[in-house]
């Protein structure tokens, strides 16, 4: 997420942040932003998305040799770390060796293959007025703090599924229930009943969120990498 009152266009987005719509005031307060939410044991389909070696976003691997993220994580020489909830040790690595995308998500082919537990894809969207999962390593505080070391988990409300992201796609739109989103989460699931729902895009920089659509793009994810 990015912290800024105006966002012109995606192209003046910074790389590893989510997006801030207009409205947003960058002096805005939260629940304590995931900011709030609660660290996680456990999440072998979790991939941290480096740029020329730094940390920038969250993602997800779906299938042996893609991870899905956001588009606008997409710059510069990529790599990956999956299936460890510190982002900075463990798990396996891979470096990122082609990318396709389609409104604010992008799908990041591995080197080569890894073994683990996917994350499930929906392909249809979560009920309006449903309790969703968000997950991401990015700050734990509005300003002044990094992003966090251990993936954290909050949940939300959908209010929409009829919402933008930052590419003009179809995206799901949430509240804050326990936390949400912001730097560093972009690119992380949104999750309803056990599979991914959304893909990280942007926020209001208060307490709602905006999450690139799975099933909106369905089939492009399955045309491109088998699931």
């Amino acid at each position: 997420m990015r912290i800024r009152i105006v966002v012109a266009s995606l192209a003046t987005a910074l790389t590893g942040v989510l997006a801030v719509p207009a409205a947003a005031n960058a002096a805005a307060v939260g629940p304590d932003p995931i900011i709030g939410g609660s660290t996680v044991a456990s999440a072998p389909w979790a991939a941290a998305v480096f740029t020329n070696g730094s940390f920038t976003c969250s993602g997800t691997i779906i299938s042996a040799n893609y991870v899905l993220t956001a588009k606008h994580c997409i710059s510069g020489t990529m790599s990956v770390r999956i299936g460890s909830v510190n982002r900075t040790s463990g798990g396996v690595t891979r470096t990122v060796t082609s990318t396709v995308t389609r409104n604010d998500l992008a799908l990041m082919r591995l080197s080569s293959a890894v073994s683990t537990t996917y994350m499930p894809l929906s392909s249809s969207y979560p009920p309006v007025g449903s309790t969703n999962s968000l997950y991401g390593w990015g700050q734990t505080c509005y300003s002044g703090c990094g992003a966090s070391t251990t993936l954290k988990t909050a949940t939300v409300q959908v209010t929409s599924t009829n919402g933008t992201d930052a590419a003009g796609g179809r995206a799901i739109a949430s509240s804050a229930i326990s936390g949400n989103a912001w730097r560093g989460d972009s690119g992380g699931p949104e999750v309803y009943n056990g599979a991914q729902v959304g893909v990280a895009s942007t926020a209001d920089g208060q307490s709602r969120q905006y999450y690139g659509s799975v099933a909106y793009n369905r089939a492009w994810i399955t045309s491109t990498a088998g699931v």
